[in-house]
């Protein structure tokens, strides 16, 4: 393996160098080889190596020397060049310096000759200036404007420039001399101040702002450069309240209201910290004036477009929720036969017309009643904010009449006189009573309309005649509402009864208290008795599920009174026999408890008494003279109590008259 500068190459490794050299010598292999290991031979070519290396170490070391020459060269060649761009550096920064002096010389002697021709030109220039302006003067003097510049509108800017100078100089003028030019001056200054306004607002119209800066420059000198300022302010306003509302204003009723009601509230706002600046003794009038201006054409229309929207928006979500429903919504009759029904309906408690079935359906939603409460609610925010404090109470009467108008007729009314529709004869069997459930949902919404007229109507119109008429209007709404719930909880209760009294005339048997075996009755009481007093707790639960308050207590007192009614005229149908007595004793006992459900005095004090009178049907007739004369009794009518005795089954064989009498 010949020896090469490229075998030494990093990465170099001795160890794997000599063993590569072994293994390409021939014999010098391990003994385990093709060919027998063989020393000798190695040994030789390790020498042979090694000169070899001692050559090719001769070889690099006289190519490094010959190297270290050249780069020597090289070096004192490149020190040699660097010296010589020194010396050259040297010369031309000197050359730069004199330059530099003669330069400032040249300028020292140019300005001294500006200043000398500046002194020169500055008086000729001002007595120039003066004798133009005396010119302009003398036509103010003569009363004639010759001048292209007075009369040409394309040289206003000269113009004014000219006026300016003329309003200065006047103002030194003795007034008794001078006072038809000083007029005519001021005159003309105001007008082309005037002219110079007019056409900042319409380069300012146009998005013109090269020429805004051009006529402010101008204006800059004149005393109506503060009014500049002002019209460029409201400019401002009206182009960005425009591009807010205009786009809206015919399209999107809702979102032109929003931006109407956020632009004129921010604008507000401001104005309100502005005035913690001085602004002036009149600063509150200033900045009302200036607000007024921007949002007067848009305030004037205003309670019209909420209307509008209102009642729009008012009529989709009615309308949204009968389609989920999918109703059509019956037409309520109107006029004298419509009043006429509900007169005789009202005094008389009968159904008119047929019972329709809205399986269970009360067509009330409390997600309806949120939303238009929620219109309303923005709608009299809208109203406290938008509204002249003069037209406020009558415009948030107007939103109020709305809100009647659509909850309460169209959505409550409406849903009263469907479930006084459905309401069934008092003679039907097995009714499903969902009046109550309109009942409930009724006095739900009821509570949210009366919050909603305390919270967001009374503080727009409590001190205002307004009040009176929407105290009125709110109080003849509630009124026909109630006397519509009065009358669907009447025939609800009729249909109750009605309910009980079918229970009783199928269930009760005639054999029930008259058995023909005395010895042999087994039960507590009878199944009739059961099944009313089941069906009655049921009904007392939904009543108290469906009222609150006082109407609770009324309407169990009305119920537990027709019960007892029912009770007392049912158990007077049959005839008893001393173990039939017992038992009727022990129904009307099951009666009682089913009684004290009501938690209403009156009705456990009548079903107390009805025990009491049943107790004649099993008393010994030497006793009944003690029994009537007791304290639950005493009070009571002589018929009644003869009537009782007379259902007893011994009456005539016993002479139970002659005991009683």
């Amino acid at each position: 393996m010949a020896a090469t500068a490229q075998l030494f190459e990093e990465p170099f490794d001795a160890d794997e160098y000599i063993e590569r050299l072994a293994w390409r010598t021939p014999g010098g292999g391990s003994k385990g080889g093709a060919e027998a290991f063989d020393p000798k031979r190695l040994l030789e070519e390790f020498k042979n190596h090694i000169e070899e290396l001692k050559q090719l170490d001769e070889r690099i070391q006289r190519r490094v020397e010959k190297l270290e020459q050249q780069c020597n060269r090289e070096a004192k060649e490149f020190a040699r060049k660097v010296q010589d761009l020194q010396r050259s550096n040297q010369v031309a920064f000197q050359h730069f310096q004199e330059l530099d002096e003669h330069i400032s010389y040249v300028a020292t002697k140019v300005c001294h000759l500006g200043d000398q021709l500046e002194g020169v030109n500055t008086p000729r220039q001002r007595a120039v200036e003066a004798q133009r302006i005396m010119t302009y003067f003398n036509e103010f003097l003569d009363g004639e404007l010759r001048s292209d510049v007075f009369n040409n509108p394309d040289k206003i800017k000269e113009a004014a420039d000219i006026i300016q100078k003329l309003h200065l100089i006047a103002q030194e003028l003795p007034f008794d001399r001078f006072s038809d030019v000083k007029a005519k001056i001021a005159s003309k200054y105001h007008d082309l101040e005037r002219q110079l306004i007019q056409e900042f607002t319409a380069a300012q119209r146009r998005g013109d702002i090269k020429r805004m800066q051009e006529v402010a420059a101008v204006l800059l000198h004149f005393k109506g450069y503060a009014h500049c300022v002002d019209v460029y302010i409201k400019q401002c306003q009206e182009s960005h309240v425009k591009d807010k509302l205009e786009e809206t204003r015919r399209s999107d009723s809702e979102q032109y209201l929003k931006n109407l009601f956020d632009l004129y509230t921010r604008t507000t706002t401001l104005a309100t910290k502005l005035t913690e600046f001085n602004l002036g003794s009149d600063k509150h009038t200033f900045l009302s004036k200036l607000i007024k201006n921007i949002f007067s054409s848009y305030l004037e229309s205003y309670i019209d477009v909420e209307r509008e929207h209102l009642r729009a928006r008012s009529a989709m979500i009615l309308q949204r929720y009968y389609d989920s429903k999918n109703h059509q919504k019956r037409p309520l009759g109107t006029g004298s036969i419509q009043e006429l029904k509900e007169r005789i309906r009202q005094r008389t408690n009968l159904p008119l017309g047929p019972s329709i079935d809205t399986h269970g359906e009360t067509f009330l939603s409390q997600e309806v009643v949120v939303n238009l409460l929620q219109e309303t609610r923005h709608a009299f925010e809208r109203c406290h904010r938008l509204s002249d404090p003069s037209d406020l109470p009558k415009n948030a009467f107007s939103i109020f009449l709305l809100l009647v108008e659509h909850l309460c007729v169209d959505h409550i009314d409406y849903a009263l006189e469907i479930g006084l529709s459905a309401i069934p004869s008092p003679d039907a069997k097995n009714a499903n009573l969902y009046f109550l459930d309109v009942v409930q949902q009724a006095n739900t919404i009821f509570h949210l309309f009366d919050k909603q007229f305390n919270d967001h109507l009374m503080p727009l119109i409590s001190s205002s005649p307004k009040l009176t008429e929407c105290l009125h209007k709110k109080k003849e709404v509630i009124e026909q509402m109630e006397v519509k719930l009065d009358t669907g909880i009447d025939r609800t209760l009729n249909c109750m009864i009605g309910q009980m009294k079918h229970i009783l005339s199928t269930e009760q048997k005639k054999t029930d208290f008259k058995p023909e075996d005395e010895n042999n009755v087994m039960i507590q009481y009878t199944n009739a008795c059961s099944k009313v007093c089941a069906y009655v707790s049921k009904q007392v639960e939904r009543v108290r599920k469906s009222m609150d308050g006082k109407n609770v207590d009324t309407v169990l007192t009305e119920l537990g009174v027709r019960f007892h009614r029912l009770i007392h005229e049912h158990l007077q149908q049959f005839s008893y026999s001393s173990m039939g007595g017992m038992l009727a004793i022990c129904d009307v006992a099951e009666y009682r408890r089913c009684a004290k459900d009501f938690r209403v005095p009156l009705v456990l004090q009548l079903f107390d008494t009805l025990h009491a009178l049943c107790n004649l049907l099993v008393v010994a007739p030497d006793n009944l003279k003690q029994v009537c004369s007791g304290e639950q009794l005493t009070n009571l009518d002589r018929n009644l109590l003869h009537a009782f005795v007379q259902l007893r089954a011994d009456y005539r064989s016993s002479r139970l008259g002659r005991h009683f009498s």
